[in-house]
């Protein structure tokens, strides 16, 4: 659906020209005409301002709504098959006439403890901004609020939008980041808690997935952000290199942390496995000095139960009480012996 339409100039906000949703099942559905006059009708409004820019924003957009969009903004076509697909890699492209950056969006549910993913694909001209978004994450409501509030960055056109839309999606790649730490931090805890059990096992194995989602979303974009910060990159202009440092910042940063936190899960992996084998050791050895002492009862009573009529103890007046007695001496010493070595 084509979510919302506005354009823009330095002096504001100037024409909201549609809040409400146009949606194109089909390619020759009514609706289409009037998606196709309302998109004619901004551009025709853009180009009779100058310095001014448009902005067009897709939520799960149709074929044919994507399809419309591209035509009348000129798009290029492998560029908007990847804002189509779903599983498609991050990336991000500058150029003198324009800019493409595909984003993974991330929010984190505290009650589920999992990660929800979306994607956000943004299409950067001289006069106008496409944004395709899919999945609930990454709603772009503040940036619009933003970009309308801030004479500063609508001075700088498009490539505020691409600007806006990629630090409010890292700055939630950070807020995942530190909701998977202070998970881990929880999972730490029970591991050297000394007694962690299969569902320790469990639940790092789910925190590590969830991890990668989150490596899976920054790490593509590594490269960019070591540009931004070296502002090696001369396509951005100068006066935005230092909003783009920032996010080359956070984006290290983040994928610093992820890094970080895979080393400790890997290594509370490594020590509950451990620890749990431990503890089974220690069971076994437990039970093994439990059968040991068990034993010897045992071996007497087998063998004074052998009922052989020439056996000279069974008639002997104090046979029964030192049979007892040395074996209650044997199961002593044996406990004694098992409890020094730690087997019991």
């Amino acid at each position: 659906m084509i979510r919302r339409m506005g354009t823009y100039s330095p002096d504001g906000e100037f024409d909201r020209m549609s809040v409400e949703t146009m949606h194109v099942p089909h390619d020759n559905d009514f609706t289409g005409a009037h998606a196709r006059e309302s998109l004619v009708q901004l551009i025709s409004e853009v180009h009779e301002v100058p310095g001014s820019f448009a902005w067009v924003g897709l939520v799960d957009p149709t074929r044919p709504e994507l399809a419309l969009v591209a035509e009348l903004f000129d798009l290029e076509p492998l560029e908007v098959e990847d804002a189509s697909n779903t599983k498609q890699r991050p990336k991000f492209e500058i150029r003198a006439d324009g800019a493409f950056a595909l984003l993974k969006t991330l929010s984190y549910k505290i009650d589920s403890q999992e990660i929800t993913i979306g994607q956000t694909s943004v299409f950067i001209g001289p006069w106008f901004a496409i944004t395709v978004r899919h999945g609930t994450a990454g709603d772009l409501t503040t940036v619009r609020q933003r970009i309308s509030a801030s004479e500063r960055l609508r001075t700088h056109g498009p490539l505020a939008v691409l600007y806006a839309v990629m630090d409010i999606t890292v700055d939630g790649y950070l807020a995942v980041a530190e909701e998977v730490h202070d998970d881990m931090r929880e999972i730490e805890q029970e591991v050297f808690s000394m007694d962690p059990t299969a569902q320790t096992t469990k639940l790092i194995y789910q925190l590590k997935r969830e991890n990668i989602s989150v490596r899976r979303a920054v790490s593509p974009l590594t490269m960019a952000a070591q540009r931004f910060i070296g502002n090696t990159d001369e396509s951005i202009p100068e006066v935005l290199k230092p909003f783009f440092e920032d996010i080359g910042e956070h984006i290290l940063r983040v994928h610093e942390t992820v890094d970080a936190i895979d080393n400790s899960l890997l290594t509370m992996l490594m020590a509950s496995t451990a620890l749990q084998d431990l503890k089974q050791n220690s069971d076994v050895r437990k039970i093994s000095a439990w059968v040991a002492i068990a034993a010897v009862p045992t071996l007497a009573a087998s063998i004074f139960g052998m009922n052989f009529e020439n056996m000279p103890e069974l008639r002997y007046e104090y046979a029964y009480p030192l049979a007892l007695g040395g074996m209650l001496v044997v199961c002593g010493v044996l406990y004694r012996a098992f409890k020094k070595s730690g087997w019991l």
